[in-house]
């Protein structure tokens, strides 16, 4: 393709032509030699959504969460799963083409931004399974109410790609300047699945926790996910609140990493 059909060096059109193709690489090969291809997007979702709902619904008396608890639980799981697995990969993001870094002129941005995208693909894809769970709800005794708060929805992952695009900023230049982060972010991802709103909500923590909760803004961006399916997630200062840390997040990583360019290609 000629560079007057993609625009020149350095135009937005040529780095967004760029980041579609370096993503759409990244799915080509991760589903190349898969048998499953697709339903991988799925199934670790769904075997995680399935043995937290038989855990808290058939092995424990369940107190958290709201009914159908299958649906309060993939809502939050789906994205939870795009945040883990790209935070997971920008520990990565230069070391694993350090040649193509060094050596390609287009902004080092993108490689952080393309994780971003292929892994919010793979969640889109991922969003038939939420749906089957809707339906699936309406031939039980608690069936979803949906309602205006689906309109959010698309505001929950523009907010979500905000804050993934902070933290990757954040996060995969430090990894290559201190290579222990790797491994500290790999606990404290595992930490931080707790520490968020996943198999419960905001409202069901106890005293100082609840008000505490707000300022993980993965607690505000599910909240959006959740409210078009269960309208008491309707909280405005919680997605307030993760709504100003995302935007902070994405302002810090750009500062961050402007800083850190130079060192990070002397390291690789």
């Amino acid at each position: 393709m000629t560079t007057a059909a993609v625009g020149a060096p350095g135009s937005p059109r040529r780095y967004l032509h760029s980041l579609w193709l370096l993503s759409a690489r990244d799915l080509k090969v991760r589903y190349a030699t898969s048998a499953l291809g697709y339903l991988w997007s799925i199934l670790d979702p769904l075997v995680m959504s399935a043995i937290y709902w038989f855990i808290f619904t058939q092995v424990f008396q369940r107190s958290a969460g709201l009914e159908p608890y299958i649906v309060f639980l993939i809502t939050a799981l789906l994205p939870w799963v795009w945040f883990n697995a790209s935070v997971s990969d920008f520990t990565r993001a230069f070391n694993k083409d350090a040649r193509l870094v060094r050596s390609t002129a287009i902004p080092r941005s993108i490689w952080v931004n393309r994780i971003v995208l292929s892994k919010g693909i793979e969640f889109l894809c991922s969003l038939p399974v939420l749906a089957l769970f809707v339906i699936g709800a309406s031939f039980t005794s608690t069936p979803v109410q949906l309602n205006w708060g689906l309109l959010l929805f698309p505001v929950a992952v523009l907010l979500q790609t905000v804050l993934l695009v902070g933290l990757g900023l954040l996060v995969a230049p430090l990894c290559v300047i201190w290579t222990d982060l790797e491994r500290t972010t790999k606990l404290i991802l595992r930490a931080l699945f707790y520490a968020s709103p996943v198999i419960y909500g905001v409202s069901d923590l106890p005293g100082i926790f609840e008000t505490l909760a707000a300022f993980n803004p993965l607690a505000g961006i599910f909240a959006l996910y959740r409210v078009g399916f269960f309208a008491e997630e309707w909280d405005p200062w919680v997605i307030g609140v993760g709504a100003a840390m995302s935007v902070g997040f994405l302002v810090l990583g750009l500062l961050v990493f402007r800083r850190l360019e130079r060192p990070l290609l002397k390291e690789l």
